[in-house]
C-alpha cells in the first residue's frame, strides 16, 4: 500500500480542481483550487482558515484583505511539491474552511471570536494553516493550540520581534501577541525563535526584555552569512520533536519580495531563502501555522500575495507529511497487533 493510501485507510483526499479542465482562472479562490470545508463532510487533516481582521495593526492598514489575496494567488499551485518529494493534497485531506468572521472594531471581541473558531476546528483534529489579518491574531491561535497541545515551540519569521508590552495602552495589537504567550504560559521557552528580524528599535531594551523570556534571534543578516542550511540545522536542534508552531509575517522578506505589507524595513530574506529555511524543518512536528500581513493595497503584481502563497504551500506539505507519517506508523502498528 502506498503512503498515500496507508495515511487515510485506503482512500484518497479530495484534491483540487483539475486545471487541465477548468482554467485557474474560473471557478471560485478557495486556497489552491481545494474543496471547501463543507464539501468534505465538515472534517479535513488541515483546515485553512482565513482570518480578514486589521484592527491592531500600528501603521499602514489593508491586512483585512490578504486571505482573500493569497487565495487568488494559490490559483497557479500544483499538487505536486517537487522541492519536499510530495503530494500534500493526497497524503492528507486539506480543504478551504472560509473566513473567521470578527469583529473590526473591538480587538477584544475580535481576539475572543478567533480563539473559539480555532477551537472548534481543531476539536475535529485537524491543524490550522491560517492566512491573516494581522499578527494580532498570532494569539489566540496559539491560546488554542496550546490546549490542545500543551505550551508549544514557536518559530517567528518577522523584521520585529513583536514581544513589545503595549500601543497606546493596548496589550492587543499586532505587536504584542508573542509577550503575551509567554505571560500567559501557552509557550515552550526553551524552544522559541525569531527568524529574519532586522531594523531599528525603539532600544535596547526591547533586545533584553526579549532575551529574558527565552527567544533566541536568527537576523537576516544572519541567514546572508551563514546560509539555508546551517540555519534550518539550528532551528531543527532548538526545536526537536516538540509540537511546533510557525508564524510568518510576511514582512521578515525584503520589500523587494513583499511590499505589500504593513511595516516593511530593508534588509530582509528572498523569498527563496524562508521557503528554503521552512523545508529544512521537515522532521520537525508542525502542528499549526499561519502566514499573516499580506496588504495587497501596497502590492505590486502579486508579488507579495505570491509568496505568501508558497510559504502557505510549504507549510502546508509539511504538516500533510507529518500526518500521512502518523497516520501510516498507525496502520502498520494495527497490522502487527492483529498478527500477534
Amino acid at each position: 500500500m502506498s503512503i498515500e493510501n496507508a495515511a487515510t485507510g485506503g482512500s484518497h483526499p479530495r484534491g483540487p480542481v483539475d486545471s487541465s479542465r477548468i482554467p485557474r482562472y474560473a471557478g471560485p479562490a478557495t486556497f489552491a483550487r481545494l474543496p471547501r470545508l463543507d464539501e468534505v463532510g465538515g472534517r479535513a487533516d488541515v483546515a485553512v482558515v482565513g482570518v480578514p481582521f486589521d484592527s491592531g495593526v500600528s501603521y499602514r492598514p489593508g491586512a483585512r484583505f490578504g486571505g482573500n489575496a493569497i487565495r487568488e494567488a494559490s490559483r497557479l499551485l500544483r499538487p505536486y511539491n517537487p522541492a519536499q518529494d510530495a503530494s500534500p493534497f493526497a497524503l492528507a485531506q486539506v480543504a478551504d474552511g472560509g473566513d473567521i468572521a470578527v469583529n473590526p472594531f473591538d480587538i477584544n471581541e475580535a481576539v475572543e471570536t478567533v480563539e473559539a473558531a480555532a477551537d472548534e476546528l481543531l476539536g475535529t483534529g485537524a491543524r490550522l494553516m491560517t492566512l491573516g489579518g494581522d499578527h494580532t491574531i498570532a494569539l489566540p491561535l496559539l491560546r488554542s493550540v496550546a490546549k490542545r497541545h500543551g505550551p508549544v515551540a514557536l518559530l517567528h519569521f518577522d523584521a520585529h520581534l513583536d514581544t513589545w508590552d503595549t500601543y497606546f495602552g493596548a496589550e492587543y495589537t499586532h505587536g504584542t501577541p508573542f509577550r503575551r504567550a509567554v505571560e500567559e504560559g501557552i509557550l515552550d521557552t526553551e524552544a522559541l525563535s525569531h527568524v529574519g528580524t532586522r531594523g531599528p528599535l525603539y532600544g535596547k531594551q526591547d533586545l533584553d526584555d526579549d532575551a529574558r523570556m527565552g527567544f533566541g534571534i536568527v537576523t537576516s543578516a544572519d541567514v546572508m552569512r551563514r546560509g539555508v542550511d546551517e540555519v534550518a540545522d539550528q532551528l531543527r536542534q532548538r526545536i526537536g520533536d516538540r509540537p511546533l508552531y510557525i508564524s510568518v509575517d510576511i514582512d521578515c522578506l525584503d520589500p523587494a519580495h513583499a511590499p505589500g505589507t504593513g511595516t516593511p524595513e530593508a534588509g530582509g530574506m528572498t523569498s527563496r531563502e524562508l521557503l528554503e529555511i521552512l523545508r529544512g524543518l521537515a522532521s520537525c512536528n508542525l502542528v499549526s501555522a499561519d502566514v499573516v500581513e499580506v496588504a495587497p493595497a501596497y502590492d505590486h503584481a502579486e508579488i507579495t500575495s505570491v509568496a505568501a502563497s508558497h510559504t502557505a504551500y510549504e507549510l502546508t506539505t509539511l504538516m500533510s507529511r507529518r500526518i500521512a507519517g502518523e497516520k501510516a506508523a498507525k496502520v502498520k502498528a494495527a497490522k502487527a497487533k492483529a498478527v500477534k
